[in-house]
């Protein structure tokens, strides 16, 4: 069987390909696939995959390998319950619109969590592990084995899901944080009640026509996962946490096609408040309407309207009234 195993450490970079013929003789350049043809491939990959497959998951709070999985193909005349089939954790699925379709995302939730929610523009702490599916060779397409989760096993750093591929940006808001204790005798820390799961990803969510590192183009992915923290970000550096300029409240930021309303885009000129330094459009900073006399910012919680009132839950905070300066 044709296996290709791949394990992430907490930076994920975007490669460029190169080539180049020996005679130095320009390359020729292939244009890249239709997304809408690419993606009907690649959800008949997935949902055989899904079908064809089965999965095993540690259970074993406080420890390192809690939540780790093991995925492998389901022999033949074996009774193994497919990932499709299995009904110990529930296989979701949500609706990404993206180049023009939409994209159907199956995501398998093994443990939600306790703790907080991250938005799509959060940082996060977490391990995880990936493979990826060999394209149209269903028969082929690797297995999750190892159930460890190798340089990922103690991350040290926050990874902001607005920088990662667009699966983990759509997928990561479903889950919670857990626990966490620092041990002092080792400098290790213990997680316990996080979220966990497994995404898998047409390739349009992904990397694409790029490939990256030793994914080829085209690959639908997989991800176990299991998220440990978050890390409010503040992407326009305004004084105000990205999370908080998530107007309508779905967890979900992000720019939209010219022309298209965007419920996170206060003064409607295109960009959402999270990337906008002039979030009503008034021609003065968000930043400076909401700092104070002694050059602090004000708190989200207590940011006033432009009467000075600070107790209405309802009102108007001065920085998206355009009207107030």
């Amino acid at each position: 069987m044709n296996k290709f195993k791949f394990y992430f450490i907490l930076s994920i970079t975007t490669l460029s390909l190169f080539s180049c013929s020996k005679n130095n003789d320009p390359a020729e350049v292939t244009p890249p696939r239709d997304f809408a043809v690419q993606y009907a491939t690649d959800i008949t990959d997935i949902e055989e995959y899904l079908k064809t497959y089965y999965i095993t998951v540690v259970d074993n709070s406080g420890f390192v390998d809690d939540q780790d999985v093991t995925i492998t193909k389901i022999p033949e005349g074996g009774t193994q319950k497919s990932i499709w089939d299995q009904t110990n954790y529930e296989l979701k699925s949500r609706e990404v619109s993206l180049h023009d379709i939409t994209y159907k995302v199956y995501y398998l939730v093994l443990r939600e969590g306790t703790g907080v929610a991250p938005c799509n523009v959060d940082g996060v702490l977490a391990s995880y592990k990936g493979d990826y599916l060999a394209q149209s060779v269903v028969s082929d397409v690797t297995s999750l084995t190892v159930t460890t989760f190798e340089e990922t096993k103690y991350p040290q750093q926050m990874l902001s899901l607005f920088s990662t591929i667009k699966g983990w940006s759509e997928i990561f808001p479903q889950f919670k944080t857990g626990t966490s204790k620092s041990n002092d005798a080792d400098g290790t820390v213990t997680h316990k009640d996080f979220g966990a799961g497994v995404m898998f990803l047409p390739s349009g969510l992904g990397y694409y026509s790029s490939g990256n590192a030793s994914i080829p183009a085209y690959a639908p992915l997989v991800f176990s996962f299991k998220l440990y923290a978050l890390q409010r970000l503040d992407q326009d550096n305004d004084g105000i946490p990205s999370y908080q300029e998530d107007i309508n409240g779905d967890g979900y930021m992000s720019t939209l096609a010219a022309g298209v309303i965007n419920p996170d885009d206060t003064d409607g000129d295109g960009i959402p408040n999270f990337l906008d330094v002039d979030d009503d459009g008034d021609g003065y900073g968000t930043r400076s309407e909401i700092t104070n006399a002694n050059g602090a910012i004000i708190p989200f919680a207590d940011i006033p309207s432009c009467d000075g009132n600070t107790t209405n839950s309802a009102r108007v905070k001065k920085h998206l009234d355009k009207n107030c300066h």
